[in-house]
């Protein structure tokens, strides 16, 4: 790895402006070892496994998934619980507040009243996320994405975070709609402290994406689309057998989730709470599509593509001034709460000034928004609000709960919304959920989206009508739900997953078609543009992400043009202090070492004899695993793998660990616990070879060899990840400790 120079120690202060270059790779990010290392002890320990311990093994990860399963759907059913019954308190405050100042003109108390609401529901969850657990904040879809790749994000799995994340995000799906927040993958952490035998990087891996996709089920009632969006948007490393563990976990979830809400609302035996977020069913007799839909479905998605883009694009310069601006935790809070308060204003003011009143029909809309018969006793023009038996369809979407205002764009009947409401809606909406994504509040980006596809979607459905003078297949229902495809495709550029997703949630497979066309159209188009949110700020974090395949126009570079060297080598029986003085060097702070032979003779070549990590070597040196210089004959200590499990997955630093001079002279036998079979590569392989090999087996380390088998370099993660392919050809990013 490079050498990285140490910088002299300066006070610390807080400057007022962070730089922050997108060309830069941050050297703060470790990997994880999903390839197991196959030591003497892992050896020994699988031969002693018979095949019934084997099934017992496989019985327990079933075991596992449908706990993750269930704890997922009750984590749900919590969530879901505390937003609708803070979002009813609230909703019903502001409007009796609004019904008793209408009369007595004083509407401005009721503005004041809203968005102090608001404001304080939101700056709960902030400082959660601020003060206490930053990794909290967002979807957490990004951080999810880059731990399945193999990238370390530090506390993302941890039941800290889940235990801060889960009274965070109601306050935050109140006012800003992000309810469909990855809620789930901290619990896998919670079950290692129970089944000791999954405590390595590899199982944890196969748990955490059953927790993404679980998540995902719950939040739509899509255990199918679950597995799927596991696998297009998390997984980077997938089997058939983990493809039936993770829909099993997201079946539990699901069924979970329906039998507690069920019973919640009264129905125990009817299970009709299949998700949190139900669009609806949509009758395929009365809103079926004609084969001359198809190109205005593929129109849609070019425009659902073409907002994404500029949604993004607006979003990533919105990051990047907070980035550099807003990063101590009190401006961040700060913003949130001005977020909250005024999108409450924005709501407020859009309400007073609409003049579309609609008759109520049923009981579709929650807290209709009205005033007595008597106009005329009311100050301010009669368009404030509704008569009696009236609503304000522009209420019907800021003055509700955005799943809710989802469901109402989708079904209610034609002639419900004015076109200027929408088309306001739109604009409006629009800019306020690209100023909330990014926040430092626990909410995501899936309802506001379709939100806001489902309100230009409507609107062009109203448009077509009226240019086909009414045609009984321009059903605006219909088109609002493939404008919430579209823009939500044309956001977060996932196809697969989302057709499954909004099959399932709307409970009609005839859409199927229409959508995969709307959300690849939205994809090809957005990509052209810019990259798709999520990956767009994992590259704003700087984080060393592999993509699928290597750069393609990489073939050019070989391992011995991007392996990191010199490196740091280990003899097998090595000193001690050699050892510590290794581990304790702050300026390289290496985590793989190759062994090489001990004393080889002058003519003998130094080859490469195994790969030793820094966690296995701090375990050692803390059970004193030694022995004297002048009694190497002695047999040193055994260690069990439980030694090494127990530590994981917090080893404790080099710093804790106190080592005598005595102890310093001593020697170690690395050839127990070292990885004897090591993933080498020429150094003339070529660089998608490289890639390919590291990126398919999950690598850590790969060690660069000369044709005599001697180390020449090592290639990690950061080596591979900091080629990319940018507007003017292949370019190298650098190496930083941001």
């Amino acid at each position: 790895m490079p050498h990285i120079p140490q910088e002299t120690e300066v006070p610390r202060q807080r400057p007022n402006e962070i730089p922050h270059n997108e060309k830069l790779l941050s050297l703060k990010y470790e990997s994880l070892d999903y390839d197991n290392s196959e030591n003497q002890l892992f050896l020994e320990e699988e031969r002693r496994i018979n095949h019934a311990a084997f099934r017992t093994v496989e019985i327990k990860r079933w075991v596992i998934c449908a706990m993750i399963g269930i704890l997922t759907g009750l984590v749900a059913c919590f969530i879901d619980i505390v937003v609708e019954n803070l979002a009813g308190l609230k909703y019903r405050v502001v409007k009796d507040n609004i019904d008793k100042f209408t009369a007595k003109g004083g509407l401005s108390f009721s503005l004041l009243l809203w968005a102090t609401l608001n404001a304080s529901v939101v700056m709960v969850g902030s400082l959660i996320v601020a003060f206490i657990e930053p990794v909290a904040a967002g979807s957490g879809i990004p951080q999810i994405k880059c731990y399945l790749n193999g990238v370390k994000i530090p506390h993302v799995v941890r039941l800290k975070g889940l235990c801060y994340k889960c009274p965070s995000v109601p306050y935050q799906a109140v006012p800003t709609g992000g309810l469909a927040s990855s809620m789930s993958c901290p619990l896998p952490s919670l079950l290692f402290q129970i089944f000791e035998y999954f405590r390595r990087d590899t199982e944890k891996r196969d748990f955490v994406s059953a927790g993404a996709a679980a998540g995902v089920s719950a939040a739509f009632g899509a255990p199918v689309g679950g597995v799927l969006f596991s696998l297009e948007e998390g997984a980077s490393f997938w089997n058939q057998f983990l493809t039936w563990r993770i829909f099993f976990a997201s079946m539990i979830s699901t069924f979970t989730l329906n039998s507690v809400l069920s019973v919640y609302h009264g129905n125990a035996w009817d299970l009709s709470s299949p998700g949190l977020i139900n669009f609806g069913r949509f009758d395929s007799e009365k809103m079926g599509y004609t084969i001359q839909e198809i190109p205005i479905f593929i129109f849609m998605g070019v425009v659902g593509g073409i907002l994404g883009a500029l949604f993004n694009a607006l979003n990533y310069w919105l990051t990047m001034f907070r980035i550099r601006y807003i990063h101590r935790p009190c401006l961040q809070v700060v913003e949130a709460m001005l977020v909250a308060a005024v999108t409450a204003t924005v709501g407020f003011v859009m309400i007073y000034c609409s003049r579309d009143c609609q008759p109520i029909q049923g009981s579709s809309v929650a807290y209709p928004l009205q005033v007595g018969n008597d106009t005329e006793q009311h100050s301010g023009p009669c368009w404030l609000f509704c008569a009696d038996g009236e609503y304000n369809s522009m209420a019907t979407a800021f003055f509700n709960t955005p799943e809710k205002s989802v469901v109402n764009l989708f079904h209610d009947p034609p002639g419900s919304y004015n076109p200027m409401t929408l088309g306001m809606f739109t604009l409006m909406y629009f800019f306020l959920a690209c100023w909330t994504y990014g926040l430092t509040v626990s909410a995501g980006v899936f309802i506001p989206s379709l939100l806001i596809g489902a309100a230009w979607g409507r609107l062009f459905g109203i448009s077509l009508a009226y240019l086909t003078k009414g045609s009984i297949w321009a059903d605006p229902g219909k088109y609002a739900l493939m404008g919430a495809a579209a823009q939500l495709g044309g956001i977060v550029r996932m196809t697969l997953s989302l057709t499954v997703i909004m099959m399932e949630a709307t409970g009609n497979v005839t859409y199927g078609f229409p959508i995969m066309l709307v959300l690849m159209t939205a994809k090809i188009v957005g990509d052209y543009f810019v990259e798709g949110l999520y990956d767009m700020h994992i590259q704003l974090q700087s984080v060393p992400f592999l993509h699928w395949e290597a750069p393609v126009t990489s073939h050019s570079l070989t391992a011995r043009e991007v392996m990191s060297t010199p490196v740091t080598c280990l003899r097998r029986i090595e000193r001690v202090g050699t050892v510590v003085d290794i581990l304790s060097d702050t300026s390289s702070n290496h985590n793989g070492f190759p062994v090489v032979e001990s004393n080889p003779d002058a003519t003998q070549v130094a080859g490469l004899r195994g790969l030793i990590l820094r966690s296995q070597l701090i375990v050692l040196l803390k059970h004193k695993v030694f022995v004297e210089r002048t009694n190497l004959n002695l047999v040193q200590r055994r260690l069990k793998l439980k030694d090494f499990r127990d530590a994981y997955p917090r080893f404790p630093p080099i710093q804790s660990i106190h080592v005598s001079q005595d102890e310093r002279e001593c020697m170690i036998d690395l050839s127990e616990f070292m990885n004897p079979s090591p993933y080498t590569v020429p150094q003339e392989a070529s660089l998608p070879r490289v890639f390919k090999l590291f990126r398919a087996l999950g690598l850590r380390h790969l060690v660069v060899v000369d044709n005599r088998n001697e180390v020449v370099g090592m290639v990690t993660r950061k080596d591979l990840a900091r080629y990319r392919l940018g507007k003017e050809g292949l370019e190298e990013l650098s190496l930083a400790q941001t």
